[in-house]
């Protein structure tokens, strides 16, 4: 039995929004509008990971699709696949010089923004099968589409750093199972540093990164047909947790908020000064990094760092 999109937010709201703090999972920040906006946010100045990471795939692609060999790339959270081009380049180079095929597979779970940047795509990189896939990336019956070689699955932006711990092994075991032996895993991983650049990145003066977060609230507003439920009634909150080396994002009641869900036949309510749990985004040790890996069944190949050392490219094999 498959299930939609709405039925997986009515079981995360269910289990998240009514614990202690209220809490919901990072991925229901990423509808359409979200995914765009979070495009906008890797353009302000104060956001330096995803200027860090492409500085690493300009400099690095042609060596990883050599080393990979990949006949298929499958991108999780593919979003808008804006730095996948560095890579999609450097393996349809590769493919065409060998004269074989290559594959492209991103997968999201916004049907909107994988239609719209995988028909750009496709008209980009003639050469390339661009097959899309609808799925939740943190499923635990996870499975991959077969290849005629080598598969890549590529994990950019930082995003493993939305996992706690838990969830991260559970995470990187479910992927080492869906692949196969001689398969790689490029993951793209922040890096700890000075506590005001990290705020500043999730605090950013234009306000892109407080809509994004407050976008949440319109997700579950549609998505599970709130009633007295609204984007304005609550503000943006980054703040540094030093325990667990993470920035955590909040969305914190400007009033008291009386909620119901006519999807869930619940009524949800939170008082003033209230905060609910967004995001988390841990920022790791090269070497911490590495043993979570392995532990996963995944070992490091090759690692590639930006000239600061802000930003770390991890590629593993299973």
């Amino acid at each position: 039995m498959t299930v939609s999109i709405d039925d997986a937010l009515a079981v995360d709201a269910v289990a998240g929004l009514w614990a202690d703090p209220p809490t919901l999972p990072t991925k229901w920040l990423y509808d359409e509008r979200g995914s765009l906006l979070f495009d906008e946010i890797t353009r302000v100045p104060e956001y330096y990971p995803t200027r860090r990471e492409t500085a690493i795939l300009r400099a690095s692609s042609a060596d990883i699709a050599a080393v990979t060999d990949a006949a298929m790339m499958v991108e999780f959270g593919s979003g808008t696949s804006t730095k996948t081009r560095l890579l999609l380049r450097a393996f349809a180079e590769r493919a065409a010089a060998a004269g074989r095929s290559f594959t492209y597979v991103p997968l999201d779970v916004s049907t909107e923004i994988l239609e719209s940047s995988s028909a750009e795509l496709s008209l980009d990189y003639p050469d390339i099968g661009v097959e899309p896939m609808v799925a939740d990336f943190t499923s635990p019956d996870l499975t991959l589409p077969a290849a005629g070689g080598p598969r890549i699955a590529v994990f950019l932006g930082g995003t493993i750093g939305n996992f706690d711990v838990p969830e991260r092994g559970a995470f990187l075991r479910t992927l080492a199972d869906a692949l196969a032996p001689g398969d790689y895993f490029l993951l793209g991983a922040d890096l700890i540093k000075d506590t005001g650049r990290l705020v500043a990145a999730y605090n950013d003066k234009a306000g892109v990164t407080a809509d994004f977060n407050r976008n949440m609230i319109e997700v579950l507003r549609t998505g599970l047909d709130a009633q007295g439920l609204y984007v304005d009634d609550f503000d943006h909150i980054a703040r540094w947790n030093p325990v667990r080396h993470r920035i955590e994002m909040w969305l914190r009641a400007r009033r008291d908020i009386d909620v119901y869900f006519a999807a869930l036949d619940r009524r949800w309510r939170l008082t003033r000064g209230a905060e609910v749990l967004t995001e988390i985004s841990t920022k790791f040790d090269p070497a911490d990094l590495a043993d979570e890996l392995a532990v996963a069944g995944l070992d490091v190949v090759k690692t590639w760092t930006d000239d600061a050392g802000d930003f770390l490219l991890t590629l593993s094999r299973r």
